[in-house]
């Protein structure tokens, strides 16, 4: 349904044009002004309109916006507060977006791509230095005041500034991410905070896709596995020249820190762009199916060199990650820890020759390794979590990596439904065991029944092993029953996580990893198996409803007589889809609520139906039960399941019993 109809009035200046196009915020119009004059006016979708705060919010960031006028940025005209309706009239910009021209040409040469991310990195200087942050740069914000194959120098043109932060708040509640996840920054999903750095970051990602024809981070699996490759893994490389590649590389640093100023970035970029002018732009190549991870530390024993090999050593100069290294003073004992840059997984398009090898850092040879005496330990750093090194407690010179103690952790994204799983795996070598604590919490709704968690074993080609476990009933995943059929997998029963809180069970294994990294990859394996499984399109069933479910529809008859009872259904939507057969809840209600309903929301306390209709609804002191009252020929009802506090029914019309049969 369009929020607008062509001719119709928006405020008292404008005129509806034609619909250009719609997304997640709402639908873009062009409008004539009183004067003549075309603009373009986004129409944010009615829900917003029907928060207060939001429209206090709105109101506010008006004269900020209006003050963005800068040759660069699309310039925000009006702001129009109309009874439902909420619109941002700005300059209307004719030469389509950049999304646009990717898609049309594909990888564009360098020079032509860094001069275009160098105005995109001028807007947002501009906007930086007046207090603006934007949050949501990629191609679609970026347009072009002529048509691609009429380009000239300055006619970038970046929308969007300051929507996102008005409704960007809203959008998250709903959905668990503002957008899509291809060109956020680590920071915003890790704290859901994100300052004039993050935009840096996806003007970045912005630059990779004009070169590469994609993002870094496309490829394989959902939105969630998206953004766990922006916290987790490194950019693949693209053969690009060296100098940009280190540009690339820094404006996509996980650490915001170290990432440039938009100012600093548009200048480098320029710069770039005039050294590599002429050269050839890439072949679109595929996304990767394997992602690297970021650097992990590397420890050296130091009395296993020579004087001499430790005199090259020390005068060797530091890299970019010694330097993100703290000073701690004098070393307690006879190791280094220096980052060691594990291999780049390279596209299946980017031939061998086109890399240029790197020279090898003396302690990174195989010499210095096979003089370390086996004494590496990888940490490797995961989404949301870390690994630490745990201390060896035993005596130096019987350490080796099968005594040494060894620890990592990994915390899951939160799912839809509230829940966070947070693993942390240790090996003890006096016992022999490897243990996994699991801890489950909630966020604003209690969760509970079943889990499912996948324990494979330690070695890539070991059978499932033999666990005990604790704190919880647990028992094999039966596919049978479950309709789940995943190996080495376990039920982890009668769950009770409170609102705000967590509980922890352990599983424990009798066996060892190898080193450091098979505890890393058998932690990944294991969190990465229990999410393909709960995750997978192909399953019917409604087992483990905590961590299958996606969302909830709000089902309404298309046509209510007054007055009478508002039939509601809640249906559930899985990876699979809508399960119209297993709904969720149903109201009016009768009998006990089904135990899926209870596992996601608590119970009946945890749904609420609130009016959508200016008063035409009437809702019982329950929350529970809704009354068509006044005739409305356009209605919605809004519903809090759980997690899920921003639901909305499809439109529906109330009409009188005499007027039924018409």
């Amino acid at each position: 349904m369009q929020f607008a109809q062509t001719g119709q009035a928006l405020g008292a200046s404008y005129r509806f044009g034609e619909l250009v196009g719609s997304g997640a915020v709402g639908e873009v119009w062009t409008v004539t002004s009183i004067e003549g004059e075309t603009y373009a006016a986004k129409v944010l979708r009615p829900e917003h309109a029907d928060d207060p705060s939001l429209v206090e919010r709105f109101v506010r960031e008006r004269s900020v916006l209006l003050e963005l006028q800068d040759s660069s940025i699309v310039t925000v005209r009006d702001m129009v507060v109309e009874g439902t309706r909420l619109a941002i009239v700005m300059d209307y910009v004719a030469g389509g977006s950049l999304r646009d021209a990717v898609a049309q040409t594909g990888p564009l040469p360098p020079a032509d791509a860094l001069h275009l991310a160098a105005e995109v990195f001028d807007a947002l200087a501009f906007a930086h230095a007046r207090g603006v942050t934007h949050r949501d740069i990629k191609p679609d914000n970026v347009l072009l005041a002529r048509p691609w194959a009429q380009r000239q120098p300055g006619d970038v043109r970046v929308s969007d500034f300051g929507i996102s932060d008005v409704v960007g708040d809203r959008i998250r509640q709903t959905t668990g991410l503002m957008g899509t996840p291809l060109y956020m920054p680590p920071e915003l999903i890790t704290s859901g905070r994100s300052g004039p750095s993050g935009d840096v970051y996806s003007a970045g990602v912005l630059l990779y896709e004009l070169l590469a024809g994609r993002t870094p981070f496309a490829g394989p699996g959902t939105d969630f596995s998206i953004a766990y490759r922006h916290v987790s893994s490194r950019p693949p490389r693209i053969p690009v020249d060296d100098a940009l590649w280190q540009a690339l590389d820094t404006l996509l640093s996980k650490d915001p820190d170290r990432r440039p100023a938009a100012a600093e970035a548009a200048a480098s970029l320029r710069r770039l762009a005039s050294r590599l002018a002429g050269a050839a732009a890439l072949e679109r190549g595929d996304a990767p199916a394997e992602f690297d991870d970021v650097e992990r530390p590397a420890t050296m024993v130091r009395g296993a060199f020579t004087d001499a090999e430790l005199t090259a050593l020390a005068a060797a100069p530091p890299s970019e990650e010694d330097l993100a290294v703290p000073e701690l003073g004098e070393a307690g004992s006879a190791t280094i820890a220096r980052p060691l840059a594990r291999r780049t997984v390279l596209s299946p398009s980017q031939a061998p020759s086109e890399e240029v090898e790197e020279a090898t850092p003396f302690w990174r040879t195989r010499k210095a390794l096979l003089l370390a005496g086996g004494a590496v330990v990888l940490v490797a750093a995961m989404i949301v979590g870390f690994v630490v090194l745990a201390p060896d407690g035993g005596d130096k010179d019987k350490a080796t990596a099968a005594g040494e103690k060894l620890s990592a952790r990994l915390q899951d994204m939160t799912l839809p439904t509230g829940l966070t799983i947070s693993r942390d795996a240790s090996y003890e070598p006096s016992s022999g065991q490897t243990r996994l604590r699991i801890a489950y919490s909630a966020q604003k709704a209690p969760l509970s029944g079943d889990f499912l968690e996948v324990i494979p074993g330690l070695a890539e080609d070991d059978a499932c092993p033999a666990v005990t476990w604790e704190g919880a009933s647990v028992s094999r995943n039966q596919a049978s029953v479950t309709g789940l059929d995943v190996e080495c997998g376990w039920k982890v029963s009668e769950m009770e996580i409170p609102a705000g809180g967590s509980i922890e069970v352990t599983a424990t294994v009798p066996a060892k990893p190898g080193d450091q990294e098979a505890l890393d990859k058998w932690l990944h394996s294991g969190s990465e198996a229990t999410t393909a499984a709960t995750q997978d399109p192909a399953v019917k069933s409604t087992a483990y409803p905590v961590q299958r479910l996606m969302n909830v529809e709000v089902r309404t008859p298309t046509r209510v007589v007054t007055p009478s009872p508002l039939m509601i259904t809640l249906v559930p939507v899985w990876a699979s889809g809508a399960d119209e057969l297993n709904p969720l809840y149903v109201s009016p209600a009768s009998g006990q609520p089904s135990q899926m309903f209870t596992a996601v929301t608590g119970g009946e306390e945890g749904l609420r139906f609130s009016d959508g209709c200016g008063g035409a609804l009437a809702v019982d002191s329950s929350g529970l039960t809704v009354t068509a009252l006044q005739i409305s020929p356009q209605c919605t009802v809004r519903a809090s399941v759980g997690n899920f506090t921003e639901l909305q029914s499809s439109g529906f019309g109330i009409t009188s019993r005499e007027n039924a049969g018409r």
